[in-house]
């Protein structure tokens, strides 16, 4: 603490200074402390004294200290306010500082002050001004919601920024502001999925799901054919059957902008980002048909190597998906094996996975797997495989017989949670085919003093009472043993044995009839309140007397009613509810902010309104006009044709970087002088027409002509003039149209990956010993996030210790009690240690 003070202190003598070296090295070991999670708002007034400074990386530092300490020093920090509207007409890493300084204060009085400021950095010049200024609109709505009308006017300018930089903020603060605003997505939808593949990983995920929403509001649904039925069942006069058949059926023709987004999306599976990612698959999951969907399978399983947490959420999805579309996962059904090393939530979610994939040509394959996983140590993982093997048994006819024989099997087992587990499945079982199974109960019924479960005594003693008369010689001598431990046993137990002599009653009543009535005043005076309710309804109703009326005579219907077999399902049955990927489908519970997808609309909307209409610069027909006319002219020249080739080869390599804007060619146009050559000029329109293209496919055109180009000069000299033009404008649009069809990532490029596993281990360190207590002894420890191999509920740590001392240190350990009451794995003493 004392030098903690004196750092303090140290740095506010640095910051008065009138040396701007001092106050720059003070402001960075301040902002290196807060990297490191340390508290300096204690500098607030010292820091705020060097926000008017003229060292633009001082400025930029003080700038980094108030962003985080803004809102809780407001008063101090109202006091530059005038300083930042100063600073945002500096350079534009100063103006984007100042722009979120500004919006981190989070006082209404400014609101007036930001609201200027952000529509100013809307239309400036930077595209990182212009993020940040996307960034503050979230930060001004939630400080004053009444602002929406005017932010949304902001929001729909900076919607329309070519910008990479930017798309995915202007998103974000969409989607906070007004994400029910859908027709300002319009005019940019086709502009979004052309500039994903570039934009940042982070943006990408807030527009895919942007797009999401909006696909499934604007297209009609892929997964059925559309059809047509006539409004009348009278047949024309002149139709035949053939034509009303065509009429009344037509094929699904998915809309172009549909397949635009698919198609755009589809490269970003291969993404380092696990976000974008799970984006990408639960786009294509909610959009696309049924037979594209087996392209996201390999990207979802390469995920399963990243860390648990990543594994988790994939793994959840991927169980969501596996009960609609066995088929996609099937191939990888290995990549679900549980590993001895996988937490206890990553076993039972594979298992879940694994059970859904179950069906009659692996059956067998899985049921070896889970005879493995029953021998767990870890029993919760244990019980869980034993509930997979009841599903699978449920769901495939074929192994019922199988599964039920090797869960009797494990009755036998010392663990009282498997035994407990796989009585509770085997009473569902029974319940199909109870007839079929008596001596399976009377095995059970074997073995009843030897089960301590409450919940599995209870499981037999109903499935006595329920099947009583296939064992009518088993069930009273249970009903006797429970009677002499009725008031030692568990309330569950109690309220089980209380309807075993009911039932018993009803269908042999020469042998409990003492034994019921005994039970039945046990359970009168009772502690708990349940069981006493229930033994008096009981007792009125099979017990007859004067009051218990017309109830009585319906006893045996009302106890003995068949009942329905349990579904045995798995608990990811109704969590399709929820759109993949999102908090609310993980937690499979509505979280605040969520916003469900749409159905698909009956008829699709108006594509027309996705039309962005292109306005071509200033006097470029009449441009065109004089290339042509100059062209005619100048055609049979060789030497012409030979500049031609020449500048056609240095403009192609210009314009395939695709850094040549529409605006900059016609700078270069209009600086030209009047008497160019036809072919430059030509050369200058199509790209003109190129540049509007989205840049992979103006890059494959560009190279379609350059290939093209050079054979027709040679084969086209003795056509006429205006047909060669006619070919040139012709051979362009194809070319342009089968740079179209050829999709993004069909090219033949050779990538050489290696596989990598993540780091994502914090290298941070915490101190357990300072040298001053351990006597010259120190020990920090850091977290590993490894697995533990002396059990999965101990958590591996790094100790490091060093030896500050002049003297040797010898019989290093740790004690054997703990005083939390923890449990420690000690290591072997350490003899000498010296560093």
């Amino acid at each position: 603490y004392i030098l903690y003070n004196f750092q303090n202190e140290d740095l506010k003598e640095m910051l008065e200074s009138n040396k701007e070296s001092l106050k720059l090295e003070a402001m960075k070991r301040i902002v290196g402390l807060i990297a490191k999670g340390k508290n300096a708002s204690e500098l607030f007034p010292a820091v705020v004294k060097n926000v008017a400074s003229k060292n633009i990386e001082l400025k930029k530092l003080v700038y980094v200290y108030l962003v985080r300490y803004a809102e809780e020093q407001q008063d101090l920090a109202l006091l530059s306010i005038s300083t930042f509207q100063r600073a945002l007409k500096v350079s534009p890493l100063i103006r984007a500082s100042a722009l979120r300084v500004l919006s981190s204060i989070r006082v209404p009085i400014i609101v007036p002050i930001m609201m200027l400021a952000i529509k100013e950095a809307a239309t400036d010049l930077s595209p990182y001004v212009r993020k940040t200024a996307a960034h503050a609109i979230q930060k001004l709505y939630s400080l004053d919601p009444d602002q929406k009308e005017h932010l949304i006017e902001v929001i729909e300018k900076l919607l329309k920024d070519k910008s990479t930089l930017v798309a995915g903020s202007v998103v974000m603060a969409f989607e906070e502001v007004c994400p029910d605003r859908i027709d300002l997505i319009h005019k940019n939808y086709r502009k979004l999925c052309n500039l994903l593949v570039d934009v940042e990983e982070w943006g990408q995920v807030v527009i895919i799901h942007m797009l999401t929403r909006y696909a499934r509001t604007q297209f009609v649904s892929p997964w059925r054919e559309v059809s047509y039925c006539l409004c009348n069942n009278e047949k024309a006069f002149y139709d035949s059957e053939e034509e009303r058949k065509v009429e009344q059926t037509k094929p699904y023709i998915m809309d172009p902008d549909h397949r635009l987004l698919l198609r755009n999306t589809k490269p970003l599976l291969q993404s380092r980002n696990t976000a974008v990612v799970m984006a990408v698959s639960q786009l294509y999951w909610h959009l696309a048909p049924k037979h594209e969907l087996s392209i996201i399978t390999k990207s979802l399983v390469r995920l399963l190597r990243s860390h648990r947490e990543v594994q988790y959420v994939v793994l959840q999805n991927i169980a969501t998906m596996s009960i609609q579309r066995k088929g996609m996962f099937e191939p990888f059904m290995k990549s679900f094996y549980v590993r001895s090393t996988d937490a206890t939530h990553i076993k039972t979610l594979k298992l879940e996975i694994l059970t859904n994939l179950a069906n009659e040509a692996n059956i067998s394959t899985i049921l070896r797997e889970f005879q493995t996983y029953v021998k767990s140590q870890d029993k919760a993982f244990a019980a869980a495989t034993i509930q997979a093997i009841g599903r699978c048994a449920t769901n495939i006819s074929e192994v019922t017989d199988t599964c039920l024989n090797g869960l009797v099997l494990l009755l036998s087992n010392r663990d009282e949670t498997v035994v407990a587990e796989s009585v509770v499945v085997i009473k569902k079982l029974l319940q199909t085919q109870p007839s079929q199974h008596s001596d399976i109960i009377k095995h059970m019924a074997k073995l009843f003093d030897n089960i301590t479960v409450p919940m599995a005594r209870a499981s037999i003693l109903w499935l006595m009472g329920e099947y009583c008369e296939h064992v009518p010689k088993i069930a009273p001598d249970v009903l006797r043993k429970m009677a002499k431990t009725f008031t030692n046993e568990e309330d569950i137990v109690k309220l089980q044995i209380v309807n075993l002599a009911a039932k018993l009653y009803l269908t042999n009543s020469k042998q409990t009839k003492l034994l019921t009535q005994y039970i039945l005043n046990l359970g009168k005076y009772d502690q708990n309140y349940d069981i006493r309710d229930r033994t008096r309804f009981i007792r009125q109703l099979i017990v007859p007397n004067e009051k218990s009326g017309a109830l009585s005579k319906y006893a045996r219907r009302i106890l003995m009613a068949p009942k329905p077999a349990p579904v045995l399902q798995s608990a990811f049955k109704d969590r399709d509810r929820f759109q993949l990927g999102t908090l609310s489908h993980t937690l499979n519970s509505q979280a605040s902010g969520y916003l469900e997808l749409s159905d698909w609309p009956a008829v699709a909307p108006d594509q027309s309104v996705r039309n962005v209409e292109v306005v071509e610069p200033a006097g470029a027909p009449a441009l065109r006009k004089s290339k042509t006319a100059k062209s005619n002219e100048k055609f049979y020249s060789d030497s012409e044709e030979e500049e031609e080739e020449e500048e056609e080869g240095s403009s192609s390599e210009g314009s395939s970087s695709s850094s040549k804007s529409v605006s900059e060619s016609e700078s270069e146009e209009n600086s030209d002088d009047s008497n160019k050559s036809s072919s430059s000029q030509s050369e200058k329109s199509s790209i003109l027409i190129i540049t509007y293209l989205p840049p992979q496919i103006m890059q494959k055109t560009l190279l379609l002509i350059i290939m093209t180009k050079y054979i027709l000069i040679h084969i086209v000299l003795s056509i006429s003039t205006q047909f060669f033009v006619n070919c040139m404008c012709s051979l362009l649009h194809l070319c342009v149209f089968l740079a179209c069809q050829f999709d993004v990532v069909s090219w033949h490029v050779h990538v050489s990956l290696q596989a990598s596993s993540p780091v994502f281990v914090p290298e941070t360190s915490h101190e357990l010993l300072h040298r001053m207590t351990g006597k010259g002894l120190s020990a920090q420890y850091r977290f590993t996030r490894q697995p533990c191999i002396y059990g999965n509920s101990m958590v591996s740590l790094q100790l490091t210790l060093s030896n500050s001392s002049d003297q040797a240190l010898e019989n290093i350990h740790i004690s054997e009690k703990s005083s939390t009451g923890q449990n420690i794995h000690r290591f072997n003493a350490i003899g000498e240690r010296h560093t």
